[in-house]
């Protein structure tokens, strides 16, 4: 079994920080929810949205029922979005994506080779079966089961066995 380095490096390196907003650049407002939850949703304003003026970026969440968790999940968003424009590949998203799809395509490697492995076995086993096929060459050893000749005199004489108790 092979044991890589590549693997643990690569969860070894820390994702960068995420960005700081100073406040003087959102503007937060709350609003009142919508969809699935009943009237309770309907009635409160436990929904954010906050505006990224330098950018532009509108970010909702609805996510829980308290405001503040709200507020907190929006600006984890709007951090990330607002890194992702500015920094672009080396931005936390894509880094965790990045990530995600190595890790994905090294099981699916795994997977492969385990199942050429496995195929493999299987090709053995059918060549070690062809292999006694060829050997045997439909000849019979004289320790194998009795001659058809000895099998035949074996018939007649059930056959004539038989006879005397059907004429009864």
């Amino acid at each position: 079994r092979s044991f890589s380095l590549s693997a643990l490096s690569l969860a070894d390196k820390p994702l960068p920080p995420r960005l700081k907003f100073q406040d003087a650049d959102l503007t937060i407002s709350y609003l009142k929810g919508t969809g699935p939850g009943g009237q309770k949703i309907n009635k409160t304003n436990s929904a954010v949205q906050i505006i990224h003026k330098p950018t532009g970026i509108v970010v909702k969440s609805q996510a829980t029922r308290s405001r503040s968790q709200n507020e907190k999940y929006a600006r984890h968003i709007l951090a990330d979005k607002v890194e992702e424009l500015l920094n672009g590949d080396k931005s936390r998203a894509a880094i965790k994506a990045d990530r995600a799809r190595k890790k994905k395509a090294s099981k699916v490697k795994k997977a492969r080779r385990k199942y050429r492995e496995l195929e493999k076995g299987q090709e053995g086993a059918t060549e070690e079966l062809e292999g006694v096929e060829k050997s045997d060459d439909g000849e019979h050893d004289a320790s194998d089961i009795d001659s058809p000749c000895q099998e035949g005199e074996k018939a007649d004489e059930l056959s004539e066995a038989q006879e005397p108790e059907q004429k009864r």
